[in-house]
């Protein structure tokens, strides 16, 4: 399996993407705190199984640019960065799978840019609207953010006593070792916690989105999530007008793709078999 590093330039920034793999795209969208290793357990699977896979690192992590400006982060951005990058590749639809804000920008491609999307996998979280009204018990979850936004506390809290906080962020020793040489030094830190600072007081993670997505949409939820509770992601269909599929995955933590790959695997390639589609190959432009 021969994996391409490729070095795109898109709105003006460089973007590294993983590319391994021929076939229908699936575009793998990481969160915070990854890069695309954090999908090291799909590429595989999902190659075998005859897709092209395409994992970018997102601006301000791993191996493409970090722009100063925290609004730099805000999510119409990082949106246009993903449709830029099918654009320079000749990919005219592709399969979205995203994790944390990477699922975040999936929910807003399936909202304003539908007919580039086959299909949707959320890993974690929900639709922001279902987001938005999940109650007391999310808000109470979600009150990490108000910590993050603030500069320099966050970043000296948790780079503090050798990342010991985000020590305890997963049970996987190897994932927690990726984090902490992508922000020695801080200021990829700093990136990455833009993401916070640049979109959660405007409010897009709440909610205001337009109408339900037009996509086929799987959301999948691990039981040990301490940030995300499982209405969030089950509420979700409200906000789909096409089918929308549930599943749990038990006893995983919020980085369910690592702490239970066999299972996220085998969600992801069933639910890409049963498109419509499935077995023809990505048009391109």
């Amino acid at each position: 399996m021969k994996q391409e590093s490729l070095h795109l330039t898109v709105n003006g920034l460089h973007l590294q993407v993983q590319s391994v793999g021929q076939g229908p795209a699936v575009v793998l969208l990481h969160g915070f705190p990854d890069t695309h290793i954090v999908w090291r357990k799909q590429i595989a699977p999902l190659v075998a199984a005859g897709y092209r896979v395409l994992a970018p690192d997102l601006r301000g992590y791993g191996g493409s640019d970090a722009p100063l400006a925290v609004d730099a982060y805000r999510l119409e951005h990082l949106c246009a960065d993903v449709l830029a990058m099918l654009d320079q590749l000749g990919i005219a639809r592709a399969r979205i799978v995203g994790h944390d804000w990477g699922a975040v920008i999936g929910w807003l491609l399936c909202d304003q840019a539908p007919e580039r999307i086959e299909q949707f996998v959320a890993l974690s979280v929900g639709h922001p609207a279902a987001f938005a009204h999940a109650g007391l018990m999310q808000y109470l979850r979600s009150s990490y953010m108000m910590w993050f936004l603030v500069p320099g506390l966050a970043e000296r809290a948790l780079m503090a006593g050798d990342f010991y906080v985000m020590q305890r962020f997963t049970t996987d020793r190897a994932q927690v070792g990726h984090w902490k040489r992508s922000f020695r030094g801080g200021g990829r830190l700093t990136a990455a916690l833009n993401y916070y600072r640049a979109n959660v007081l405007r409010g897009i993670v709440f909610g205001g989105m337009g109408e339900p997505v037009r996509v086929p949409v799987l959301g999948v939820w691990s039981s040990r999530d301490p940030a995300l509770g499982e209405t969030q992601m089950r509420d979700s269909a409200r906000y789909v007008a096409y089918d929308f599929r549930y599943e749990r995955v038990d006893g995983a933590d919020h980085w369910l793709q690592v702490t239970a790959p066999d299972q996220v695997n085998a969600l992801l390639l069933d639910f890409f078999a049963r498109a419509p589609q499935a077995a023809a190959p990505a048009s391109s432009f």
